[in-house]
C-alpha cells in the first residue's frame, strides 16, 4: 500500500499534492483549541445546565445540554470537535515516528496498543462511576480508538481513495439504517439498527440512546481532522490556510444541512447530516483559533487553555475518575457557593475546573505530559 506520510524530509500526503519538508512545528493553536474542548469537559458545561429556563441565563444554559433528539447546540459539537483534534495529531505524530524509522507494521502495532489502552481505560471509567464491570463501547474514549485505527489505514490510500473511503463509510451507515429499520423509522430513538447490534453484542443497550456503531460515522469526523493536519503541514501561508478552512467550513455545514432534510441531523446516532453539519463548526473553531494564536500571536491569552491541551488525556482522565470527589470537596469548603446568588452553579463548576486545571499547571511546570 502507498503510504501518505513518507521518511523523513518530504512527505507525499494528500497524493497529489506537492512535497513538503517534513518539519515538525508545533501549532500552539492545537494546544490551545484542544485545552478549549477539555476545559469544557472537565467544566460540565461550566453549570450552566442548571440555569435552565432562567430568563436571563437560560440562553446559554440551552447550549450547554445535548438536544434531545434531532438538531444540534454548542455542548453538541464538543465530542466531534475531540474526535477531530486526535485527526489532526496523526500526520504530525506518523511522520515524526517515520522520521525515526518506524515503518507500517511498527506503527500499525501502536496504533492497535493505543486503541486497546483506550477501550480498557474507557471500561475502566463506567466501572469507577457506576461500581460495575459491564463492557461499553460508546464512550468518547472507545469511539475514539476504532476510529484511529481505521482513519490509520485510510492514510496509507491515495487522497482521493481517502476521500471515497469517507464516502463509503458514511454511506455504510445510513444503508444499515435505511436497509433496517426500526418499528418507528430508520432514524427513530428506539429500535433502530444501532440498538439492535448492541442488544445481540451486549446484551443490552445504553441510555441516552447512543449505540457503538456511531464509530463508523465518527470515523469521517476523525478523518476530516487527518486532512487538516495535512493542510497545516502543507507550508501554505496562513492566509491560504485559513482560506482553505473556512471554505471546507462552509461546504461542509451547508452539506450537512441540505443533508437534514433526508437523514435527520442526530448526534446520538451520529448521523452523516450531523457529521458534516458539526464538522463545519469544528473546522470554523479550529479557523479561529488558528486566526487568534497564530495569525494575530494572542499566545499569552491562550496559556490557560495550553496547560490544559498539552496534558490533555491526562485532564480527561482526572475528570472522569475524581471530579465528583472535587467537585464534593469543593462544594463543602465553599458552602455550594451559595452566596453567589443564581450563579452558584457556575461558580462551584469553575471551582472544580480550577482544581483539576492546576494540577495541569503543576505538570506543566516540569515538563510532564502524559501520552498514551
Amino acid at each position: 500500500m502507498a503510504t501518505t506520510l513518507a521518511p523523513p524530509e518530504v512527505r507525499t500526503a494528500p497524493a497529489g499534492a506537492a512535497a513538503v519538508p517534513a518539519s515538525f512545528q508545533r501549532y500552539l493553536a492545537l494546544d490551545a483549541f484542544r485545552g478549549f474542548i477539555m476545559i469544557c469537559l472537565v467544566a460540565t458545561g461550566f453549570g450552566f445546565a442548571k440555569l435552565e429556563g432562567h430568563p436571563l441565563w437560560g440562553v446559554i444554559a440551552a447550549q450547554m445540554e445535548h438536544v434531545p433528539w434531532e438538531g444540534g447546540v454548542f455542548w453538541d459539537m464538543i465530542q466531534p470537535a475531540f474526535m477531530f483534534m486526535v485527526g489532526v495529531a496523526m500526520p504530525f505524530s506518523f511522520a515524526k515516528r517515520m522520521s525515526q524509522g518506524a515503518g507500517f507494521a511498527s506503527n500499525f502495532a501502536h496504533v492497535l496498543k493505543r486503541a486497546v489502552i483506550l477501550v480498557c481505560l474507557s471500561n475502566l471509567f463506567v466501572v469507577v462511576q457506576t461500581g460495575k464491570i459491564q463492557l461499553g463501547l460508546m464512550n468518547v474514549l472507545s469511539q475514539i480508538a476504532f476510529t484511529y485505527v481505521l482513519c490509520f489505514l485510510i492514510m496509507q490510500l491515495p487522497f482521493r481513495a481517502q476521500v471515497a473511503a469517507c464516502v463509503g463509510i458514511l454511506g455504510l451507515h445510513w444503508g444499515l439504517f435505511t436497509a433496517f429499520p426500526g418499528p418507528a423509522g430508520p432514524f427513530s430513538k428506539e429500535g433502530n439498527i444501532g440498538q439492535v447490534i448492541d442488544q445481540a453484542v451486549l446484551g443490552r443497550t445504553y441510555s441516552g440512546f447512543y449505540v457503538t456503531i456511531n464509530f463508523l460515522s465518527s470515523t469521517a469526523t476523525t478523518l476530516s481532522g487527518v486532512w487538516a493536519g495535512y493542510l497545516l503541514r502543507s507550508g501554505r501561508s496562513h492566509a491560504g490556510i485559513m482560506k482553505v478552512l473556512a471554505i471546507a467550513a462552509a461546504a461542509s455545514m451547508a452539506a450537512g444541512l441540505a443533508l437534514s432534510p433526508f437523514i435527520p441531523l442526530v448526534k446520538r446516532i451520529w448521523t452523516a447530516s450531523f457529521t458534516l453539519y458539526s464538522t463545519g463548526w469544528v473546522l470554523l473553531m479550529l479557523l479561529g483559533f488558528y486566526w487568534l494564536v497564530e495569525v494575530r500571536g494572542y499566545r499569552r491569552a491562550a496559556f490557560p487553555l495550553l496547560v490544559v491541551g498539552a496534558n490533555s488525556i491526562f485532564a480527561y482522565c482526572v475528570s472522569q475518575m475524581m471530579r465528583g470527589s472535587i467537585h464534593r470537596t469543593t462544594g463543602a469548603l465553599t458552602g455550594q457557593f451559595e452566596w453567589v446568588g443564581t450563579l452558584a452553579p457556575v461558580a462551584h463548576a469553575c471551582a472544580t475546573l480550577a482544581v483539576i486545571w492546576y494540577v495541569c499547571y503543576w505538570l506543566y511546570q516540569r515538563k510532564v505530559f502524559i501520552k498514551i
